[in-house]
């Protein structure tokens, strides 16, 4: 939590426009760096649930009141979050599913998707969804859990003891999750360019704080002996739109005019070469006989 939280701050600092979201995760603050005048935190199931249950608690009998989602939600995280990372204090003002935004197309400069794609009922759907929203030359900011880790080898394994009656998830159980490559062609075929991507996170799966320090040395070696096999990765992408120029049907029709004939200098007496000279008549020939002459003459 601690690095994807460090790559987020890094990330949204230089990134300028109006409109700003995050879907879901409200432990990471992806905006907290970000200058945005407009920055929103939504989430789906998981704040609905939470809203209806402090609702119940208030003796509401379950029932929304108003301003009830503009108020923070109580963060629950796990043993192993809350030693990484502090709770965050930013409100979540809608709750929304990430494959149905409530925004309209081209109206937001900055989306943030913490783990997002790996708990999206249908992770094609909300990139469908993120290119939508998004304007021209918009952002998009993604972190993910690495399938071909350390990390991943051990979520396959807890499966299969769980297959057996025995044992439990490390990671949460979301299905399967999506690799760096298989995201990377997602984005291509939505129209984006991936600006940038980090890998992290090199340590074994460990659940306490004494080992994860004592095996700090892991990510040193990592991010130069084996930097495609982090734990997390991290990426930023661009959606790229291809300008159109539209022409009309008229131009056909209309005929061209032609263009007036000008008088064009000699070659030579513009490139400053002198012309020869005209052939002078010779003696033998005869004085230049005038016009007159030449008519009494016939």
């Amino acid at each position: 939590m601690a690095w994807e939280q460090a790559r987020f701050d890094e990330a949204v600092a230089d990134i300028f426009g109006y409109h700003s979201l995050q879907l879901g995760l409200p432990i990471v603050d992806g905006l907290r760096t970000n200058r945005m005048p407009h920055q929103w935190l939504s989430q789906g199931q998981e704040g609905v649930a939470q809203v209806f249950g402090r609702a119940a608690a208030s003796g509401a009998a379950g029932a929304i009141q108003p301003g009830d989602a503009a108020k923070p939600l109580p963060q629950e995280p796990s043993a192993g979050m809350a030693s990484c990372s502090p709770l965050v204090g930013r409100p979540v003002v809608l709750l929304t599913e990430s494959v149905a935004l409530p925004f309209p197309e081209a109206s937001l400069d900055l989306l943030v998707l913490p783990h997002t794609l790996e708990l999206s009922l249908d992770p094609h759907a909300t990139l469908r969804e993120v290119a939508r929203v998004l304007v021209p030359e918009g952002r998009v900011v993604i972190s993910g859990l690495n399938p071909t880790s350390l990390w991943g080898l051990r979520q396959r394994r807890a499966r299969l003891y769980r297959h057996l009656g025995r044992g439990s998830l490390y990671l949460p159980d979301v299905g399967e999750f999506i690799g760096y490559r298989r995201l990377r062609d997602w984005l291509r075929l939505l129209s984006f360019e991936v600006e940038s991507a980090q890998f992290g996170c090199y340590r074994p799966a460990v659940r306490t704080t004494r080992w994860l320090e004592r095996l700090s040395w892991m990510d040193r070696l990592g991010e130069r002996w084996w930097p495609i096999f982090g734990a997390a990765y991290f990426l930023v992408a661009v959606k790229r739109v291809q300008g159109l120029r539209l022409m009309e049907p008229a131009w056909r029709g209309a005929r061209q005019r032609a263009a007036a004939s000008m008088p064009v200098a000699h070659r030579a007496d513009v490139a400053g070469i002198p012309m020869p000279a005209k052939p002078r008549p010779s003696r033998r020939d005869g004085p230049p006989v005038s016009n007159q002459h030449r008519n009494e003459s016939v």
